[in-house]
Protein backbone atom coordinates (compact mmCIF):
# COMPACT_ATOMS: atom_id res chain seq x y z
CA UNK A 1 0.00 0.00 0.00
CA UNK A 2 1.17 3.45 -0.85
CA UNK A 3 -1.62 6.03 -0.40
CA UNK A 4 -1.52 7.24 2.46
CA UNK A 5 -2.83 10.76 3.01
CA UNK A 6 -1.51 11.37 7.03
CA UNK A 7 1.66 9.94 8.61
CA UNK A 8 2.05 9.92 12.51
CA UNK A 9 5.17 8.76 14.75
CA UNK A 10 4.09 6.04 17.38
CA UNK A 11 5.45 3.88 19.69
CA UNK A 12 3.88 -0.02 19.45
CA UNK A 13 4.90 -2.93 21.11
CA UNK A 14 6.69 -5.81 19.39
CA UNK A 15 5.25 -8.56 18.73
CA UNK A 16 4.17 -10.63 21.88
CA UNK A 17 0.93 -11.48 23.92
CA UNK A 18 0.50 -7.62 24.71
CA UNK A 19 0.17 -7.09 21.13
CA UNK A 20 -1.97 -9.67 20.15
CA UNK A 21 -4.40 -9.08 23.20
CA UNK A 22 -4.66 -5.43 21.98
CA UNK A 23 -5.07 -6.07 18.44
CA UNK A 24 -7.63 -8.92 19.45
CA UNK A 25 -9.21 -6.04 21.77
CA UNK A 26 -9.44 -3.16 19.08
CA UNK A 27 -10.03 -5.31 16.18
CA UNK A 28 -7.33 -4.37 14.16
CA UNK A 29 -3.62 -4.99 13.66
CA UNK A 30 -1.96 -1.95 12.25
CA UNK A 31 1.18 -4.41 11.59
CA UNK A 32 -0.42 -6.70 8.83
CA UNK A 33 -3.45 -4.02 8.05
CA UNK A 34 -5.67 -6.80 8.60
CA UNK A 35 -9.12 -6.87 10.89
CA UNK A 36 -9.14 -9.11 14.23
CA UNK A 37 -11.60 -11.09 15.85
CA UNK A 38 -12.49 -9.86 19.58
CA UNK A 39 -11.85 -11.60 22.50
CA UNK A 40 -14.34 -13.15 24.50
CA UNK A 41 -14.30 -10.83 27.80
CA UNK A 42 -16.59 -11.58 30.47
CA UNK A 43 -18.55 -8.83 32.56
CA UNK A 44 -18.22 -6.06 30.15
CA UNK A 45 -21.79 -3.83 29.89
CA UNK A 46 -21.82 -3.59 26.25
CA UNK A 47 -20.19 -5.70 22.83
CA UNK A 48 -16.07 -5.15 22.44
CA UNK A 49 -16.89 -4.04 19.12
CA UNK A 50 -18.78 -0.59 20.42
CA UNK A 51 -16.29 -0.28 23.78
CA UNK A 52 -13.44 0.35 20.61
CA UNK A 53 -15.28 1.61 17.99
CA UNK A 54 -13.08 5.22 18.48
CA UNK A 55 -9.57 3.73 19.13
CA UNK A 56 -9.76 0.84 16.45
CA UNK A 57 -8.73 2.53 13.09
CA UNK A 58 -5.43 3.99 15.28
CA UNK A 59 -4.56 0.38 16.42
CA UNK A 60 -2.63 -0.13 19.54
CA UNK A 61 0.07 2.85 19.76
CA UNK A 62 1.31 5.31 22.36
CA UNK A 63 1.29 8.69 20.74
CA UNK A 64 4.59 10.64 20.17
CA UNK A 65 4.14 12.74 16.91
CA UNK A 66 0.23 13.41 16.25
CA UNK A 67 -0.69 12.27 12.79
CA UNK A 68 0.23 15.34 10.32
CA UNK A 69 -0.07 15.64 6.05
CA UNK A 70 3.46 16.22 4.32
CA UNK A 71 4.34 19.70 3.84
CA UNK A 72 4.83 20.36 0.23
CA UNK A 73 8.31 19.27 -0.92
CA UNK A 74 8.37 16.76 1.70
CA UNK A 75 7.94 12.79 1.05
CA UNK A 76 7.72 9.80 2.40
CA UNK A 77 11.14 8.84 1.91
CA UNK A 78 12.40 12.23 3.27
CA UNK A 79 10.74 11.84 6.47
CA UNK A 80 11.75 7.82 7.02
CA UNK A 81 15.51 9.37 5.98
CA UNK A 82 15.06 11.64 8.85
CA UNK A 83 13.68 9.50 11.20
CA UNK A 84 16.04 6.94 10.80
CA UNK A 85 18.53 9.52 11.51
CA UNK A 86 16.30 10.85 14.58
CA UNK A 87 16.64 7.33 15.99
CA UNK A 88 20.38 7.25 16.15
CA UNK A 89 20.71 10.16 18.81
CA UNK A 90 17.69 8.93 21.00
CA UNK A 91 18.48 7.02 24.01
CA UNK A 92 15.34 4.95 24.69
CA UNK A 93 13.22 5.61 27.85
CA UNK A 94 13.01 3.39 31.05
CA UNK A 95 9.66 3.89 33.20
CA UNK A 96 8.80 1.31 36.43
CA UNK A 97 5.87 -0.31 34.28
CA UNK A 98 2.81 0.55 32.61
CA UNK A 99 -0.64 0.51 34.52
CA UNK A 100 -4.46 0.66 33.26
CA UNK A 101 -5.76 3.78 34.22
CA UNK A 102 -8.65 5.73 33.54
CA UNK A 103 -8.51 9.13 31.53
CA UNK A 104 -10.96 11.35 31.68
CA UNK A 105 -13.91 9.01 30.41
CA UNK A 106 -11.52 6.16 28.34
CA UNK A 107 -9.43 3.66 29.38
CA UNK A 108 -5.74 3.69 28.98
CA UNK A 109 -2.42 2.05 29.70
CA UNK A 110 -0.23 5.28 31.33
CA UNK A 111 3.54 4.77 32.33
CA UNK A 112 4.49 4.33 36.35
CA UNK A 113 7.44 6.16 37.31
CA UNK A 114 8.96 9.54 36.68
CA UNK A 115 8.02 10.22 32.66
CA UNK A 116 10.80 12.95 32.53
CA UNK A 117 13.14 11.20 29.79
CA UNK A 118 9.89 9.53 27.91
CA UNK A 119 8.64 13.54 27.51
CA UNK A 120 12.02 14.71 26.57
CA UNK A 121 12.30 12.32 23.98
CA UNK A 122 8.69 12.94 22.18
CA UNK A 123 9.72 16.56 22.58
CA UNK A 124 12.41 15.69 20.20
CA UNK A 125 10.75 13.85 17.62
CA UNK A 126 7.83 16.47 17.37
CA UNK A 127 10.97 19.22 16.89
CA UNK A 128 13.04 17.49 15.01
CA UNK A 129 10.31 16.37 12.51
CA UNK A 130 8.28 19.40 12.36
CA UNK A 131 9.85 20.63 8.88
CA UNK A 132 7.79 17.29 6.93
CA UNK A 133 4.37 18.43 8.47
CA UNK A 134 2.11 20.91 6.73
CA UNK A 135 0.05 23.55 8.82
CA UNK A 136 -2.96 22.35 10.40
CA UNK A 137 -6.36 23.61 8.17
CA UNK A 138 -8.39 25.70 9.65
CA UNK A 139 -11.40 23.70 10.63
CA UNK A 140 -8.74 21.22 11.93
CA UNK A 141 -7.70 24.50 14.42
CA UNK A 142 -11.31 24.76 15.28
CA UNK A 143 -12.04 21.39 15.87
CA UNK A 144 -9.09 21.66 18.51
CA UNK A 145 -10.28 24.77 20.39
CA UNK A 146 -13.58 23.36 20.57
CA UNK A 147 -12.67 21.06 23.64
CA UNK A 148 -11.18 24.21 25.34
CA UNK A 149 -7.74 24.52 25.18
CA UNK A 150 -5.57 26.76 27.78
CA UNK A 151 -2.96 28.97 26.82
CA UNK A 152 0.04 26.45 26.55
CA UNK A 153 -1.94 24.01 24.64
CA UNK A 154 -2.93 26.50 22.32
CA UNK A 155 0.58 27.84 21.86
CA UNK A 156 1.53 24.42 21.00
CA UNK A 157 -1.36 24.04 18.42
CA UNK A 158 -0.20 27.29 16.81
CA UNK A 159 3.30 26.14 16.98
CA UNK A 160 3.35 22.89 16.46
CA UNK A 161 -0.39 21.61 15.35
CA UNK A 162 -1.53 20.00 17.91
CA UNK A 163 -2.19 20.78 21.66
CA UNK A 164 -0.94 18.40 23.81
CA UNK A 165 2.82 18.29 22.75
CA UNK A 166 5.69 19.37 25.02
CA UNK A 167 5.19 20.16 28.41
CA UNK A 168 1.47 18.90 27.67
CA UNK A 169 2.43 15.85 26.92
CA UNK A 170 1.06 13.08 28.39
CA UNK A 171 1.85 9.21 27.25
CA UNK A 172 -0.93 6.96 26.90
CA UNK A 173 -2.37 4.02 24.90
CA UNK A 174 -5.65 3.77 24.50
CA UNK A 175 -7.84 0.81 24.63
CA UNK A 176 -11.55 2.40 24.17
CA UNK A 177 -13.67 5.31 23.46
CA UNK A 178 -15.69 8.01 25.72
CA UNK A 179 -18.21 5.51 28.18
CA UNK A 180 -20.42 6.50 31.06
CA UNK A 181 -18.99 6.18 34.29
CA UNK A 182 -20.65 3.36 35.36
CA UNK A 183 -19.47 1.36 32.33
CA UNK A 184 -15.82 2.53 32.15
CA UNK A 185 -15.71 1.19 35.73
CA UNK A 186 -17.11 -2.45 34.43
CA UNK A 187 -14.58 -2.54 31.76
CA UNK A 188 -11.48 -1.74 33.49
CA UNK A 189 -12.68 -4.46 36.51
CA UNK A 190 -13.49 -7.10 33.23
CA UNK A 191 -9.62 -5.79 31.75
CA UNK A 192 -7.96 -5.96 34.71
CA UNK A 193 -7.24 -9.81 35.47
CA UNK A 194 -6.78 -9.93 31.67
CA UNK A 195 -4.17 -7.00 31.21
CA UNK A 196 -1.91 -6.84 34.10
CA UNK A 197 -0.01 -10.14 33.47
CA UNK A 198 0.84 -8.96 29.97
CA UNK A 199 2.03 -5.52 31.11
CA UNK A 200 6.02 -5.22 31.07
CA UNK A 201 8.21 -4.09 34.18
CA UNK A 202 10.30 -2.06 33.53
CA UNK A 203 8.66 -0.50 30.41
CA UNK A 204 11.52 0.07 27.85
CA UNK A 205 10.33 2.76 24.76
CA UNK A 206 12.93 1.44 22.41
CA UNK A 207 11.45 1.90 19.26
CA UNK A 208 9.53 4.74 17.12
CA UNK A 209 7.29 3.22 14.81
CA UNK A 210 6.34 5.44 11.43
CA UNK A 211 2.31 4.88 10.78
CA UNK A 212 0.13 6.18 7.92
CA UNK A 213 -3.30 6.61 7.49
CA UNK A 214 -4.93 4.87 4.67
CA UNK A 215 -7.69 6.46 2.41
CA UNK A 216 -9.99 4.40 4.44
CA UNK A 217 -9.25 6.58 7.58
CA UNK A 218 -7.12 3.02 8.92
CA UNK A 219 -3.94 3.54 10.23
CA UNK A 220 -0.83 1.22 9.13
CA UNK A 221 2.68 0.44 10.85
CA UNK A 222 5.22 0.90 7.64
CA UNK A 223 8.54 1.02 9.70
CA UNK A 224 9.80 0.21 13.15
CA UNK A 225 13.12 2.48 14.48
CA UNK A 226 15.51 1.32 17.33
CA UNK A 227 16.98 3.90 19.16
CA UNK A 228 20.40 3.56 19.64
CA UNK A 229 21.27 7.20 21.11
Amino acid sequence: MTGFRRFAIYYAPGKGALADFAADWLGWNPATGQARRHPAVAGLPCPVADITATPRKYGFHGTIKPPFRLADGSSRTALEQDLADLATTLAPARLDGLALHPLGRFLALTPEGCPRALTALAARVVRGLDAHRAPAPPDELARRRARGLGPAQEENLLRWGYPYVMEEFRFHMTLTGKLPRADLRAVEDALRPILIPLLPRPFMLDTLCLFGEDEAGRFHLLNRYALTG
